[in-house]
């Protein structure tokens, strides 16, 4: 059984996820409370993140950077701060391309002996950060996908697609992930985090390398399982090319009861407006055990991103909080 939230204080919320997705989510929970844990994917390969990582023993620091500055302060100093982390380096040599905060943030890594968390604390602090940012594990991870072709007379109808960024550019449709390495370490802050926690939050976000990743990890799954937390999934607005073509959201949230492995779902947030088949939705989330709530989400402007003040409207009343 869920925790019930004291209504005397502010909710306990632990955000999963990465990139974009985590980010949204973020801007929406700190609307609603101050005890605010993000847990960061730590998969990426691509881009900046991708080149710090090959060169150094580091975590992909691009996710950790965006969860950091969706939870920074909102007076002018931290404002500032935060667009410099924000600022990519322009020019065309070594440095090119590489966000300001990536380069901060590895640096910070290195002057704590390789203490990321040590790290991500110095920088929220900095930020004036309303809450925590964690990594999902201790060490960098593969994503590894077995992928299936669109194209019907494809020879290799089932491909096995190794790393974040080959996976989300490979046309069709991912029918398996893991993890390499299968069983990675976590920090005992997460674990503590989950414990303590009168929330879980899960998604939206790249749904096969941002959201289902964090249910793969054996320690976070166990730990998931053991919470008392309220869990609650924020659905995807749209598929996603290359990773998630044609899906509806009843095949996202059938793909994600088939990763929960005994962790509790008990309220799944949809947009009102992007719901084609409500009855069929419907039926998905009672499957899964939940509730469903419908409600206006996404940005006024049509586009395909959630709208941080309407989905704290819709979020707030879940955990309690009017």
């Amino acid at each position: 059984m869920a925790r019930v939230v004291d209504t005397g204080r502010p909710p306990r919320v632990v955000a999963f996820g990465g990139g974009h997705g985590l980010a949204a989510a973020l801007a929406a929970w700190r609307r609603i409370t101050p005890e605010l844990t993000a847990v960061v994917t730590v998969a990426d390969d691509g881009g900046s993140s991708g080149r710090i990582r090959r060169e150094m023993p580091v975590l992909p620091p691009g996710d950790l950077r965006m969860a950091l500055v969706a939870m920074a302060g909102a007076d002018e100093r931290t404002r500032g701060v935060a667009d410099l982390l924000q600022h990519r380096l322009g020019g065309s040599g070594a440095l090119a391309g590489h966000p300001v905060g990536n380069l901060v943030l590895t640096g910070l890594v290195e002057m704590h002996d390789g203490d990321t968390v040590r790290a991500l604390d110095s920088l929220a602090q900095l930020l004036g950060s309303c809450g925590r940012v964690l990594p999902m594990a201790d060490v960098p991870l593969d994503l590894v996908a077995r992928v299936e072709s669109i194209d019907p007379d494809d020879p290799e109808r089932m491909r096995t697609i190794r790393g974040q960024v080959a996976i989300a550019a490979t046309p069709g449709r991912v029918r398996e992930i893991r993890l390499s390495p299968t069983d990675p370490p976590v920090n005992p802050a997460v674990l503590e985090a989950i414990a303590a926690a009168d929330v879980i939050s899960l998604g939206p976000g790249s749904w096969y390398t941002s959201v289902l990743p964090h249910l793969l990890v054996p320690q976070l799954r166990a730990a998931l399982v053991a919470a008392q937390a309220r869990v609650v999934v924020v659905l995807n607005l749209e598929p996603q090319p290359g990773e998630t073509d044609g899906f509806s959201p009843e095949e996202h949230l059938a793909v994600l009861r088939a990763h929960l492995g005994g962790v509790a779902l008990h309220n799944v947030i949809a947009d009102a407006e992007s719901v084609v088949d409500r009855h069929g939705l419907l039926s998905a989330v009672r499957e899964c055990g939940a509730e469903l709530v419908l409600a206006p989400v996404a940005e006024l402007d049509g586009s395909p991103r959630h709208d941080p003040v309407r989905l704290a409207e819709a979020l707030a009343p879940v955990v309690g909080v009017r």
